[in-house]
C-alpha cells in the first residue's frame, strides 16, 4: 500500500478505532503510540550490480509500559491527525510504500507490509506481512523459481548471489 492510498483509507474510516494485526491473530496493544513518521530514500545497489532507487514511508508504533491495559485503541481519526501534522512539517512521497515499523518482546521489531485490511463494525484493523528478503539479480545470477535452493549454495566469488 503506498503512502496516498494509506492516508485515504484512514480518511475514510476517521469514526473507527486503528488496530494493527502484525502476525494471525496477534494485535498491537491497545497502549500504542506512533512514535515516529520516517521518510526514507533508499539508494542500492543488488548483487548483480544492478541499481535501485526508491522512497518508503515508514511509520513507527510503540507500546507505552506505563498505559498497559488501556481498554480504548487509538482511533483513526488521531492517527490522521499525527501524519497530516508530519505532512506539514515533511512532505510524503504520496507513491512511496508504507512500512509500518513494530516490535515487542515476543516479535522482533521489523518493517511490517500492510497486506490487506478488515472493517469489522467500529474497527479498521490493517493486516501486516514481512515480506521475505529476494534476489534482484535472478536473471544475472541464473537463478530459476526451479534452481532456488542451488543458488543457496552459490560459492563465494562465483557470480551468482
Amino acid at each position: 500500500m503506498n503512502t496516498s492510498d494509506f492516508i485515504t483509507l484512514l480518511a475514510e474510516h476517521q469514526d473507527k478505532s486503528l488496530l494493527f494485526e502484525y502476525a494471525p491473530g496477534m494485535l498491537v496493544g491497545t497502549n500504542y503510540h506512533i512514535t515516529e513518521v520516517k521518510h526514507i530514500t533508499v539508494d542500492a545497489v543488488d548483487c548483480g550490480a544492478g541499481t535501485d532507487f526508491w522512497k518508503e514511508t515508514i511509520i513507527q508504533l510503540w507500546e507505552s509500559p506505563s498505559e498497559l491495559g488501556k481498554s480504548d485503541y487509538m482511533s483513526t481519526y488521531k492517527a490522521l491527525a499525527i501524519l497530516r501534522k508530519v505532512g506539514k512539517m515533511k512532505s510524503y512521497e504520496m507513491d512511496a510504500i508504507v512500512k509500518i515499523e513494530y516490535g515487542n518482546t515476543m516479535f522482533h521489531t521489523a518493517q511490517l507490509h500492510i497486506a490487506d485490511f478488515e472493517i469489522k463494525k467500529d474497527q479498521l484493523i490493517l493486516k501486516l506481512t514481512v515480506n521475505p528478503t529476494d534476489c534482484k539479480a535472478k536473471e544475472v545470477c541464473g537463478i530459476t523459481e526451479t534452481n532456488t535452493e542451488e543458488a543457496a549454495s552459490c560459492a563465494p566469488g562465483s557470480g551468482c548471489c
